[in-house]
């Protein structure tokens, strides 16, 4: 396809390219995963510190990137393989590939996570919420001990390939619905937070800093990987969409209403669960209690979102409403950004001369086989959120080569300032994304290599099959690389070849 797409493959508006990339960004990993990581890395004093870390990663790494995806797909307007081909050339459609294999990795278990959320959505419309831990425990046991979820998988993948199959006017329209009503569900879940007794010590050590922590490495690794998370920056979503963008839509603008809309959602989603957590145990609990709680919280972090929040909405007057509200701000959060990811692969296969209804159709019964596996038990879900989760860091540093080999000032100049810009990219974004990028995940990796083989499995690392060893990266990220590099050419020719629709 030439780069001159037609007005009906492009995003109708501004405010429709913005709300589809919120669509991207905000999802479990705001709500689901946040608050989770926060507690984690909250210190003796407050958990201020992690968030210092967390927003100095959106602009000195997320941020960045999401204004090199822009680029990249509005420049290349095709999916992640034909677009980085168009950019750095042929020899490196491999890695374009391995940026859009990560992201569908996520997505196979993406959509079974979407799955709970929907369930306990109508769980929490049905039944009456669980009055202990015990009782919750039974719902989260029973739930997974049958075929629900695999169930629920099946229709999340179901409807996002409705959506999908239309295009993205489709996705456009309904990212015009779901995004701001999400806003909506979460604003309201906030309100009625704070209004608990004893919801302002959450907030309190939500945002009071432990300076001492700033100083540990595994701090800023879990920021780093958490804003990726957070953003969608590095995982060729964005760069997808990018493809769709009309050319006076402003690089620069848009790749910072995404990133600081995102941490906003963010922030509230974490106001929202702390405040309700302390708010609702702090008459039973210590804030060690209450914080050991958050942390320890089951496989894939299932425990928080699934097993506690329920029955502390069971506490609050006007609980069922809210435990409705919080499971359908979840649903559609986890909806809008598994659309982005069936699309990405999609998108893929159309560039290939494949008919959109066929690729979207190939990938959502790929997506639920592959699936299947996350579906059936959770510490395999664990496994590759964890393996996948790790990968974002890779896919960052092949953007950032990309740039790289480009070249930074003439990407600044050429793509991102093309003229029609109200915003004009500045030096500073060349010196991140040529300097700064690269010493963050390269140093970060090394680090987490260093203490999975010291502390974390310092007796399982070098084992494939233990769940969270470096060995079990090291091969399910090597047989991805080793069959993209081995049949790139081949993929190359047929993204160059056939015309996409």
């Amino acid at each position: 396809m030439s780069s001159n797409k037609s007005k009906g493959d492009l995003f109708s508006s501004k405010l429709g390219l913005i709300l589809s990339v919120l669509g991207i960004a905000v999802g479990t990993g705001n709500i689901w995963r946040f608050p989770r990581i926060a507690a984690q890395n909250g210190g003796a004093e407050g958990a201020g510190a992690f968030l210092i870390a967390w927003i100095s990663c959106l602009f000195l790494f997320s941020i960045p990137l999401i204004i090199a995806e822009y680029g990249i797909g509005r420049h290349g307007r095709k999916g992640v393989i034909g677009s980085f081909i168009k950019l750095v050339g042929r020899k490196f459609g491999w890695m374009g590939g391995f940026i859009g294999c990560v992201a569908t990795a996520i997505m196979f278990y993406y959509s079974v996570v979407a799955g709970w959320s929907l369930f306990y959505l109508v769980e929490s419309i049905g039944s009456n919420l669980p009055t202990s831990v015990d009782q919750a425990q039974v719902v989260w046991d029973g739930f997974q001990g049958s075929m629900w979820p695999s169930v629920f998988h099946a229709l999340m993948m179901i409807m996002g390939g409705i959506v999908v199959v239309k295009g993205i006017s489709s996705i456009e329209r309904i990212n015009k619905i779901l995004i701001p009503s999400l806003l909506l569900v979460v604003v309201i879940s906030l309100i009625r937070a704070v209004t608990l007794s004893g919801s302002m010590q959450g907030l309190e050590y939500l945002f009071t800093p432990d300076w001492s922590t700033l100083s540990q490495p595994s701090l800023w690794l879990e920021a780093l990987t958490q804003n990726a998370w957070d953003t969608g920056a590095a995982w060729g979503l964005i760069l997808t969409y990018g493809a769709y963008m009309r050319k006076q839509d402003d690089i620069t603008i848009s790749a910072f209403q995404t990133g600081i809309g995102n941490n906003i959602v963010s922030l509230l989603a974490a106001m929202t669960i702390f405040a309700t957590v302390f708010g609702t145990l702090g008459s039973s609990m210590g804030n060690g209690e209450i914080l050991e709680v958050m942390r320890t919280s089951g496989p894939a972090s299932t425990g928080l979102t699934f097993m506690w929040m329920p029955q502390l909405f069971n506490q609050m007057a006007g609980g069922p409403v809210f435990a409705i509200l919080f499971f359908l701000g979840l649903t559609f959060a986890a909806f809008s950004s598994l659309i982005s990811m069936i699309e990405l692969a999609s998108r893929v296969f159309v560039d290939m001369g494949i008919s959109r209804n066929k690729a979207t159709v190939f990938i959502c019964i790929a997506g639920f086989l592959f699936g299947m596996p996350s579906a059936l038990s959770v510490d395999i879900l664990a496994n590759q959120d964890f393996v996948w989760g790790v990968g974002l860091l890779v896919s960052g540093a092949f953007m950032s080569f990309a740039i790289i080999r480009f070249g930074p000032e003439r990407f600044r100049n050429e793509i991102v300032n093309n003229g029609e810009q109200k915003y004009t990219l500045g030096g500073w974004w060349q010196v991140i994304i040529k300097y700064v990028v690269p010493v963050e995940v390269i140093s970060l990796l090394i680090w987490w290599i260093y203490l999975s083989i010291t502390a974390y499995a310092p007796d399982t690392w070098y084992n494939p099959l233990s769940a969270f060893s470096v060995a079990t990266i090291v091969v399910q990220w090597g047989i991805v690389m080793g069959l993209l590099y081995l049949y790139n050419g081949p993929i190359t020719e047929k993204t160059i070849r056939e015309p996409s629709s």
